[in-house]
C-alpha cells in the first residue's frame, strides 16, 4: 500500500470528519439538505428543521464523534503498550469491565451521574487484573498479555450475563440495547469533548515517549524512560477514555482495533501524528455507523455497536492473519 505523506493524511483526515458529521446532521427521517443544515448552524430562525438540528441531530452527532474519538485513542494507546495491532479496549475486556460495572450500578439503582465514575473504576480495575495476570518473566512478549485480555473479557461477559439476568424486567429491554451500543440518550457533549481534549493533550504530551517504547519498554528505560510510571499513564489514559465512552455508549466495539490500525498502514507511524489522526478517524467512523443505526430501518433504530461489530469482526480475522503470516 502506497504511504501519504503527513499533511495529506491530516487533511484526508480532516475533510473526513467534515463529511461525516455534516452527512449526520443531514441524514434522518427528514432529509436536510447540506446548505439549509449550515445554515441551521449560524442561524437560530426557530423552524422545524432547526429545532431538528439544534436539539437532537447536533448534539448526538458530536458525541458520537466524540466517543469514537476516544475509543481510537484508547486502542492507539494500547497498541503502543502491547507493541500489537491486535490491542483494543473492547477485545482486551476493558469495555467489559467498565460494562459490567455500569450495568450493576442500574441494578442496585445508582444515580446516572455516578455512573461515569463506576465505569472508570471498572476499565480501571479490568486493565490492572490483566497487566498483573499477564505478566511472566519467561514470556516478555505480547501473546500472552493479549490472551489474558481476551479470557478476562470472556470472563466480564459472562458476568454481564448474569447481571441481566438478575434484572428486573422492566429494566432489561434499556439495559440490553445500552449494552449493545446506544446513543439516542446522548445529548450532552461538552463533558464528552472535554475528556477526548485532555485524553489527547496528555497522548501528545507522552508521544516521544511512545515512539520510544515501540521497540520495547525495557530499551525504552536504557533510552531514559521510565517503564513503569509510562505503563500506569497508558493505563489510566486507556481507562478513563473507554469509561467515558461506554457510561455514555454502552460497548462499542472494534473502533479502537480498527481505526489506528488503519492510520498506520497509511503511514502515521509517529504516534505525534498518528494518535491525532486516529482520534479524527475513529470519530467519523462512528458518526457514519450511528447515521446507518438511525436511519437504516427508521424509524426504528439498531444499536450502533451492532454495525461496529459488523465492520470489525471481518477487519480483526484479517489482522489475526496477517500477523500469522509475519
Amino acid at each position: 500500500m502506497r504511504r501519504a505523506r503527513p499533511e495529506k493524511l491530516a487533511l484526508l483526515a480532516l475533510l473526513l470528519s467534515l463529511a461525516s458529521l455534516l452527512i449526520s446532521l443531514s441524514t434522518g427521517s427528514t432529509d436536510i439538505p447540506f446548505v439549509e443544515v449550515l445554515s441551521c448552524l449560524v442561524n437560530d430562525d426557530g423552524s422545524t428543521h432547526d429545532r431538528i438540528i439544534d436539539q437532537l441531530r447536533l448534539p448526538r452527532t458530536v458525541s458520537a464523534f466524540a466517543v469514537g474519538g476516544m475509543l481510537a485513542l484508547a486502542g492507539a494507546l494500547m497498541q503502543v503498550l502491547l507493541r500489537n495491532p491486535l490491542g483494543d479496549p473492547y477485545v482486551l475486556g476493558v469495555s467489559g469491565g467498565a460494562s459490567s460495572a455500569v450495568l450493576a450500578g442500574m441494578l442496585l439503582g445508582i444515580p446516572a451521574f455516578w455512573l461515569s465514575p463506576v465505569a472508570f473504576i471498572g476499565a480501571l480495575a479490568s486493565t490492572l487484573m490483566v497487566f498483573s495476570l499477564a505478566r511472566s518473566r519467561t514470556d516478555p512478549g505480547s501473546t500472552r498479555l493479549l490472551l489474558t485480555g481476551i479470557i478476562m473479557a470472556a470472563g466480564w461477559s459472562a458476568i454481564i450475563s448474569l447481571t441481566l439476568s438478575l434484572s428486573p424486567a422492566m429494566q432489561l429491554p434499556g439495559m440490553l440495547f445500552w449494552l449493545m451500543g446506544d446513543l439516542s440518550d446522548a445529548l450532552n457533549p461538552a463533558p464528552l469533548l472535554a475528556v477526548l481534549a485532555a485524553g489527547l493533550a496528555a497522548s501528545l504530551w507522552l508521544a516521544p515517549q511512545l515512539n520510544v517504547a515501540l521497540y520495547g519498554l525495557e530499551q525504552a528505560s536504557l533510552l531514559g524512560v521510565n517503564p513503569m510510571r509510562l505503563r500506569m499513564q497508558l493505563f489510566f489514559l486507556a481507562s478513563l477514555l473507554t469509561a467515558a465512552a461506554v457510561a455514555v455508549a454502552g460497548a462499542i466495539g472494534f473502533v479502537g482495533l480498527i481505526t489506528p490500525h488503519l492510520v498506520r498502514l497509511l503511514g502515521a507511524t509517529d504516534q505525534r501524528q498518528l494518535l491525532p489522526l486516529a482520534a479524527l478517524c475513529g470519530g467519523s467512523l462512528l458518526t457514519l455507523a450511528d447515521t446507518a443505526a438511525r436511519t437504516m430501518i427508521a424509524p426504528m433504530q439498531l444499536p450502533v455497536g451492532v454495525l461496529t461489530a459488523v465492520i470489525g469482526v471481518p477487519v480483526f480475522l484479517l489482522l489475526l492473519q496477517r500477523e500469522k503470516n509475519l
